[in-house]
């Protein structure tokens, strides 16, 4: 009986000592390329994921009227606005934006043009993914829609983050 104990004793502690350990956020670049987003991304089974809902612009004109375009601004300051909006709501739960993996932005074509601002949305994008203060970039798709909620709104975003 003491043979069998000992001979379990060191996968035991094996076990355990796999538990205390926590693995990191793998963050997979794009090769040879610039551009701010990832490849992919390798999340831990220990880690938690936080699923933030779609989240839209904020009102950037108080002054505009209610149904003005300029009341949530362009591609740019709707982009700049909604993840203000979401950097905001990962900081009541204790993350930041660069505890971000995954996010899916739906844009719509402003009006009298005939595709999606992409060229705005990664105006506002590159604030806050990228930069020197916070460098994480998560894997990223975008869809451009026929339209959201409220017409006047160009943009929604929907993340991922990782508590590790």
């Amino acid at each position: 009986m003491t043979y069998r104990l000992l001979k379990l004793a060191p996968i035991a502690a094996l076990v355990l000592v796999g538990q205390s350990v926590s693995a990191e956020v793998t963050r997979h670049p794009i090769p040879d390329s610039d551009f701010p987003i990832l490849q992919a991304v390798e999340v831990p089974a220990d880690a938690t994921l936080v699923y933030l809902s779609g989240t839209v612009p904020m009102v950037v004109d108080e002054s505009a009227a209610e149904d003005s375009p300029d009341r949530f601004g362009d591609t740019a300051a709707q982009t700049e606005s909604t993840l203000q909006s979401i950097q905001e709501k990962l900081e009541a739960l204790d993350l930041t934006m660069g505890d971000v993996v995954k996010m899916q932005a739906y844009l719509v074509s402003p009006e009298g043009s005939e595709a999606m601002d992409f060229t705005g949305f990664m105006e506002g994008y590159t604030k806050f993914f990228g930069t020197e203060d916070q460098p994480n970039l998560p894997t990223r798709s975008v869809f451009e829609v026929a339209g959201l909620a409220n017409p006047l709104w160009l943009v929604e975003i929907e993340v991922v983050a990782v508590r590790p």
